[in-house]
């Protein structure tokens, strides 16, 4: 009995459309091209030179960081790819959702923004005031952002 064997190379990985997105919520006007870095002053917090940079995975997060950025300018969701190693916030994930269901990351290493989000649904004002409540309450507790 003869056996069929394939000599076919196994599935190698390459360029997928399929790719893994992030996104990027900030009220910043940027550019195709432009890149996010740490230096510049953080939208949270003390409003210190940001340590780190922030990203997700989901836009409900990245919708999140729009609303909640400092500065008077239009809530922008852009997306982003990092250009670094990425390490799980731990403004969310060891503190308020353990697993990172979020999919919140950060990292030291440049984003380099490759679009823009135009059209998203943002969340309802008394959820953004809500939000806006807790993290005046949390700062009056003097609980921050975390910068490590």
């Amino acid at each position: 009995m003869e056996e069929n064997i394939s000599e076919s190379k196994p599935n190698q990985p390459g360029p997928s459309p399929f790719a893994q997105t992030y996104f990027h919520g900030t009220k910043a006007e940027l550019k195709l091209g432009d890149f996010i870095e740490v230096g510049l002053h953080s939208n949270y917090g003390q409003k210190n030179k940001a340590k780190y940079i922030y990203l997700t995975a989901t836009l409900d997060a990245a919708i999140w960081g729009a609303e909640l950025a400092a500065g008077e300018g239009r809530e922008r969701i852009y997306l982003v790819e990092p250009t670094g190693p990425l390490e799980d916030d731990p403004n969310l994930t060891d503190k308020k959702f353990p697993g990172n269901p979020t999919k919140s990351y950060r990292s030291k290493h440049p984003f380099k923004v490759v679009g823009e989000i135009t059209i998203w649904q943002g969340h309802a004002p008394e959820q953004v005031e809500a939000m806006k409540a807790g993290l005046a309450k949390l700062k009056a507790q003097g609980i921050e952002a975390i910068e490590d």
